[in-house]
């Protein structure tokens, strides 16, 4: 489905989010062994509001090696499943203990935690389903499954999350001083936002059937906007308001976790660690997390990660339209 280029990536993603949306709904029909009240639980969750950021992601990175929104939507589901699930999941109070998410009270909130738990389950369960059901080549539905599976597993988002609880109970110095403190958190970053990324635009390269090629350069892209996007959320944690962000924010620092900003304010020296063909050189005082110096430190050390993906789009030429601009949301964002 091509897009006029004079279209503003709103509408394009507006465009995009009516097709995903209508499959999300549609993909809420879980037979009657299902609860009605785990039904519910599901479709808050699902169907919240929201960007579809990763769907988007899948459809564009389709659209890119030549497939269509058609190829490319029992991907997009799939990744919107997984997300919502780790969002129930994260937004527990034995992880980040979240009760405000996309403006509205959190699923374990509106529906009891032990609902909450089993909606997640359940959503993790049924993105695998939906691609064996929907994705008619068991090849490619195979290949889907296995690069949704490690995304979201055990060294994917899950990893991530595990270490991040972690670090909110380790010091700067328990983990060997700054720079490790750094690759600590871009590992981190990188399996618990990053991986998802990296597999929404690969998923949609399948879908299309893309050469290992534009595989890679993909991957690249998506490596680079996931770290971008986890630094532009650490920065608005400190810089936006809870109505603009639609969850608390300010949180991260109060519960002592490392934040690009906070790490970025102590470092004098370091540069930027494992981003590809992007490096970050550091001066200045002593700052804390909420200093405009660490802030402007990860501000730029995420425009270099934005640039560095941009270039990474350059084969696919006019087709990569829509991954170019989102970048460049990306960075803007201000929610």
């Amino acid at each position: 489905m091509a897009m006029a280029p004079s279209n503003s990536l709103p509408e394009l993603m507006a465009e995009t989010q009516a097709s995903i949306d209508a499959a999300l709904a549609l993909a809420c029909d879980f037979g009657d062994g299902c609860p009605e009240s785990l039904r519910e639980a599901i479709k808050y969750s699902l169907l919240a509001p929201g960007k579809r950021l990763r769907p988007f992601l899948v459809v564009s990175a389709a659209q890119a090696c030549g497939g269509t929104i058609h190829d490319a939507l029992p991907a997009a589901v799939a990744v919107e499943m997984i997300h919502a699930y780790s969002l129930v999941h994260d937004d527990l109070p034995a992880m980040d203990d979240d009760d405000l998410r996309r403006g509205r009270p959190t699923a374990h909130i509106r529906f009891g935690e032990a609902t909450a738990i089993l909606a997640g389950d359940a959503l993790q369960a049924e993105a695998f389903a939906h691609l064996q059901r929907h994705v008619k080549d068991p090849v490619q539905a195979a290949s889907l499954m296995g690069e949704l599976a490690r995304a979201s597993g055990a060294s994917g988002l899950v990893g991530g999350q595990c270490d991040d609880l972690t670090a909110e109970s380790v010091s700067i110095d328990e983990m060997g001083g700054r720079l490790r403190a750094r690759q600590w958190l871009e590992s981190i970053h990188r399996r618990k936002t990053g991986a998802l990324f990296a597999a929404s635009v690969r998923m949609g390269a399948i879908s299309a059937g893309a050469d290992s090629t534009s595989m890679d350069h993909l991957t690249h892209y998506a490596d680079s906007l996931g770290l971008a996007f986890q630094i532009v959320d650490d920065i608005l944690d400190v810089t936006a308001s809870d109505k603009e962000m639609g969850k608390r924010t300010n949180k991260d620092t109060k519960r002592g976790k490392l934040t690009y900003p906070g790490l970025l304010a102590l470092d004098h020296s370091v540069a930027a660690i494992a981003a590809p063909s992007v490096s970050l050189e550091a001066d200045g005082n002593d700052n804390d997390a909420q200093s405009g110096d660490g802030l402007q430190r990860a501000r730029v050390h995420a425009e270099q990660l934005i640039r560095s993906a941009q270039t990474s789009l350059t084969l696919f030429g006019d087709r990569a339209n829509r991954l170019h601009r989102l970048a460049d949301f990306v960075l803007e964002r201000k929610a």
